[in-house]
């Protein structure tokens, strides 16, 4: 590979994997690290794939003395709000440390730009929606509390060496690329939209609603959800600010529409077919009634524009996907 390349860490998961999808088709070439921990290789669309660990200085210097690398994305945070609870040290070793052996190994090879995977938990229970950017960060959990300490690390490694960054907050993530070659296959799933495709593939009997006394106009939890595609794409025009010259930038990535878990279900019933049953339970600890995006700074900076803005749209294409999953 003679050309600048850009490294996608945690490029086998299931952002990670549409991002190098899009860069593909935006003609960037592509070099893919990933330990395969939670990623599929067989779901990577191509690139040039290096089994490794961005905890290991030694695969990092590898891939750096290879291949011409002129921008890093990392995907490769573990991000389960339970599981960090259960795990806070698992957390902290690899959203932090490892991130910091990445950072070293990039500063060592005079690498510049970065673009990081970020999350709306790092702002917790919210004062105020929509959430923007300048709204408090004070997160509930140590996964957001892992994001955020990378963000204040950016920041610092950004002033000591001039390593430029974009931070991208995600709400929540979903849908599937429109090729329906990709899509998201975690395990175990805990994000509300497979699990209710996966009730109507069978591969679940009902889907639990976690509360539905809640201060919204139907009880239950409001959530903005953006689709996995134009994440792809916020990525891509934040790599092209970077490497245009462009400043530091920290964005939010949302639609700014809520839908509550009762529309989610009502609209995947209707895409499906099926009766999708649904238990209300208890609430799950610490689920904010509402938590919607506000993003306009993407918009107004960097030109971003989400194409599916509709949330039957997203669930039509993760649908696509999850009947292939299910059919093997």
């Amino acid at each position: 590979m003679s050309e600048a390349a850009i490294l996608v860490i945690g490029g086998a998961g299931y952002i990670g994997s549409h991002m190098v999808m899009d860069l593909l088709r935006a003609s960037y070439p592509v070099v893919i690290l990933d330990n395969l921990s939670r990623g599929h290789r067989e779901l990577l669309p191509g690139g040039d794939f290096v089994n490794g660990d961005m905890g290991n200085p030694q695969d990092l210097r590898a891939v750096f003395a290879k291949y011409p690398v002129k921008a890093v994305m990392h995907f490769a945070a573990h991000s389960l709000v339970g599981e960090s609870v259960e795990q806070p040290l698992a957390y902290y070793r690899n959203n932090v440390a490892n991130t910091i052996t990445l950072l070293e190994e990039m500063e060592r090879a005079n690498i510049g730009h970065f673009i990081f995977s970020s999350t709306a938990a790092v702002y917790g229970e919210p004062v105020s929606t929509p959430i923007a950017e300048d709204h408090p960060c004070a997160p509930t959990n140590p996964y957001g509390a892992t994001k955020l300490a990378v963000e204040r690390l950016l920041a610092d490694v950004s002033h000591a060496n001039g390593m430029t960054f974009s931070i991208l907050r995600y709400f929540n993530a979903a849908g599937a690329d429109h090729s329906g070659k990709i899509g998201e296959r975690h395990q175990p799933e805990t994000h509300l939209i497979p699990l209710v495709l996966q009730v109507a593939t069978g591969e679940r009997e009902s889907i639990k609603i976690f509360g539905d006394d809640y201060p919204t106009p139907d009880g239950t939890c409001l959530r903005d959800y953006v689709h996995v595609s134009d994440l792809t794409r916020a990525h891509l025009l934040a790599l092209e600010h970077l490497l245009a010259g462009g400043a530091n930038t920290t964005c939010n990535l949302g639609n700014s529409n809520g839908y509550s878990v009762r529309q989610i279900i009502d609209t995947a019933r209707e895409i499906t077919g099926h009766a999708i049953p649904a238990e209300t339970v208890a609430r799950r600890a610490g689920d904010p009634a509402i938590l919607i995006a506000d993003s306009s700074k993407i918009r107004r900076e960097l030109g971003w524009q989400p194409a599916y803005e509709d949330v039957g749209d997203i669930i039509r294409s993760a649908w696509v996907w999850h009947q292939q999953e299910a059919s093997g």
